[in-house]
């Protein structure tokens, strides 16, 4: 048997009014997933426990078979792996965010999605004045990583700069306000903005009239998570397909191994193409591959309605098109199509909200939904489950004769 999960970070939303009250997945053109929902079962997955953050660390944990309550450690952690960081006893790895600030605002949670290029050049220059303190790692764009040898730190609270974007940033930083790692950290993150202007970097954003990286944002911290590996818990040899650091490193914890693609970006740009060929070549060596699209996600922080409905009509059109082309050329398969999480484009942010799954596979089990969105997925024979029961969902139902 083999398996394909494709995973639309952010992919469901809510009923928007420009779209005559439907919501992107009900408004894009999505033939392949629909397809998927004809040929297979459906229902809801509550990716994201109601008392943990609805991040994408939690849900893709969750979505891979593992239950967060009780492996989630932080979503810093979760990255240090795929950018080459082995985290030692007593580190804390927190999520580094390239952002904009404006007269004390939070304008940008991405810097004007700054490129990986120019963020290395601003990496070295904070490792060169923040030293003493802890170390800065390279990552994607604006999205990168800071650790610091106080394990004490890994309990602070934070916040995600995305969930504060036209927020004031001060009452936003890093609490209890009084303790020690907390005012060392909030006081390096106001530091940044002196080095971070000034730098030549920034000064020719400004002149070619893009958004500046002027400031760094911390978050998301943890210590090394332990976990059983995939192949122990669930007898598959797996592989991930994503652009994003987080995904990455959730695989290399979980002992899957990461297919490179080249024009994988994490971004509205990435090469759906690209992760469609990958997963099939990768695929003909593992039992199963999790392809994940970061774009949709993307959109709905921007609140960019055009971008989102695009992005879900190329997952299907360009990877889901492809990958059902494809599979049936082994006796036994299944395929997936799944958000994380809710990024509503009226919202900005990720909720809580249970996300629509649909799958079909050679063991020709059908349920009667016929279209895949928010709705319509309700009425399948899966009903709602925790999102780490999906893995086992999925095995089940192919396995069904």
């Amino acid at each position: 048997m083999k398996y394909i999960v494709v995973i639309g970070d952010g992919m469901a939303d809510l009923p928007i009014k420009e779209l005559n009250g439907l919501t992107p997945l009900q408004s894009a053109e999505t033939p392949n997933m629909d397809l998927i929902a004809s040929k297979g079962v459906s229902g809801m997955l509550k990716t994201v426990p109601d008392d943990l953050t609805p991040g994408s660390d939690v849900a893709n944990l969750s979505i891979m078979g593992y239950n967060p309550k009780k492996y989630y450690t932080g979503r810093g952690p979760l990255e240090a792996p795929s950018v080459g960081v082995k985290l030692d006893e007593g580190d804390v790895a927190f999520r580094c965010n390239f952002i904009t600030e404006d007269n004390g605002i939070l304008a940008d949670f991405n810097a004007g999605h700054i490129s990986t290029v120019e963020a290395s050049e601003l990496i070295e220059t904070l490792n060169q004045k923040f030293y003493h303190y802890g170390k800065f790692y390279l990552g994607t764009s604006y999205r990168h990583l800071f650790v610091l040898k106080d394990e004490k730190s890994a309990s602070l609270n934070s916040t995600p700069p995305h969930d504060v974007v036209g927020e004031n940033i001060e009452v936003n930083l890093l609490k209890p306000a009084h303790d020690k790692n907390a005012v060392l950290l909030n006081k390096i993150m106001e530091e940044s903005k002196d080095i971070l202007i000034k730098h030549p970097v920034n000064e020719k954003r400004i002149t070619e009239g893009n958004l500046p990286a002027n400031m760094i944002w911390l978050w998301g911290q943890g210590v090394k998570p332990s976990m059983p590996s995939f192949s122990g818990k669930y007898g598959l040899k797996g592989a991930t397909v994503t652009g994003v650091d987080l995904v990455k490193g959730l695989g290399i914890y979980m002992g899957l191994n990461n297919i490179h693609v080249p024009g994988a970006t994490g971004y509205l740009d990435t090469d759906y193409c690209g992760k469609a060929k990958y997963a099939l070549e990768a695929l003909e060596t593992h039992d199963i591959v999790f392809i994940h699209v970061e774009a949709p996600d993307e959109a709905g922080h921007s609140g960019d309605l055009k971008e989102k409905i695009m992005a879900i009509e190329r997952i299907d059109n360009r990877i889901l098109g492809k990958i059902l082309d494809e599979v049936p050329g082994y006796d036994e398969y299944c395929v997936a199509i799944l958000p994380d999480h809710p990024t509503p484009i009226s919202l900005k942010t990720h909720t809580h909200d249970p996300v629509p799954y649909s799958m079909c596979s050679t063991s020709n089990s059908c349920d009667g939904v016929t279209k895949y969105d928010e709705f319509s997925v309700r009425k399948g024979v899966m009903g709602i489950k925790p999102g780490y029961e999906f893995i086992k969902s999925l095995i089940n139902y192919s396995n069904h004769k």
